[in-house]
């Protein structure tokens, strides 16, 4: 089980909000995917590591600074006598390494994992040795999709398969780990030295006005929906659920999309479009939320 569990980037939250409401740029969208793509490779690979029976702190997802530079690992692994930390790719078809350099065949250069990885190792060893720890680092990048496939692959580069994966952690899993109060510590300042706000952030800009208005399916993401007495249908999967959990997850998207709009009748009726009825939006978001001021003035929170 991880001693810091891993969470969605915020990026990739709202761009998933963002992708059936507008037209982003090809730029947008290929960011959108790598990000997805790279989130589920992450969770792949926690499944594996959340297995592992051996006395260890997991610490995924990790933003933190040494001398005024920001680094990210994906999944660290605190045991007794080492630290472990992994760059964790999703990639996916056929590559070849020349000259240092990373291709997706036939010629398309990629950035090449190694030399971020070799970065992030470098700053963490400098943080440690600034917070008084000398536990020896030994850092991997993982390839964790089953049809990735690297061509010209050096034996002498801290690289995981997919086909070695497994192993590799029963392999880590057999060593023997006595944990101590020192590594929770470690673990402990860590976990305080991550940086919620990401300065890598690539949100694309937008408004409340250009952005497409209505309830969205949360199973097809259709704008199919119409509501039949108390329930949302959607006409194109058939999915239903009560309006007022359509509403709520509604709001919830606005509040992540506006976080510095104030709630209100007014513009959760005209973001969901399909509630007929302000009186029943009303009644959903004074049944769940706290109404602040009285009148047109109000709203909620």
């Amino acid at each position: 089980m991880s001693y810091k569990a891993r969470t969605k980037p915020h990026d990739l939250i709202v761009l998933e909000l963002l992708t059936p409401r507008m037209n982003l740029t090809t730029k947008d969208k290929h960011h959108y995917y790598n990000l997805k793509k790279g989130y589920e490779g992450e969770l792949l690979f926690d499944s594996l590591t959340e297995k592992l029976q051996c006395e260890c702190f997991i610490l995924n997802d990790l933003l933190l600074e040494a001398n005024n530079s920001t680094f990210q690992i994906d999944s660290l692994i605190i045991t007794a006598g080492k630290i472990f930390f992994y760059e964790v790719k999703n990639h996916e078809g056929d590559y070849y390494l020349e000259s240092d350099k990373l291709f997706k065949r036939p010629k398309l250069e990629v950035t090449n994992p190694l030399h971020q990885l070799s970065r992030s190792e470098s700053l963490l060893s400098q943080l440690l040795l600034s917070l008084g720890y000398k536990l020896p680092i030994d850092a991997s990048v993982v390839f964790i999709n089953s049809k990735f496939t690297l061509y010209q692959a050096p034996l002498d580069k801290p690289i995981i398969f997919p086909t070695q994966v497994k192993s590799y952690l029963s392999n880590l899993n057999a060593t023997p780990s006595k944990l101590t109060t020192t590594n929770r510590r470690l673990a402990d300042q860590l976990i305080s030295m991550h940086i919620t706000d990401s300065p890598y952030s690539k949100i694309p800009t937008y408004d409340y006005h250009q952005l497409r208005k209505g309830i969205i399916c949360p199973i097809c993401q259709s704008y199919s929906v119409s509501v039949v007495k108390r329930r949302c249908i959607c006409g194109e999967c058939g999915h239903f659920e009560p309006v007022t959990n359509a509403v709520l997850r509604s709001v919830k998207e606005f509040k992540i999309l506006f976080p510095n709009e104030k709630i209100t009748s007014n513009i959760v009726y005209d973001w969901c479009q399909v509630v007929e009825s302000k009186k029943s939006i009303s009644h959903v978001l004074s049944t769940n939320y706290k109404k602040i001021g009285d009148h047109r003035w109000s709203y909620y929170e």
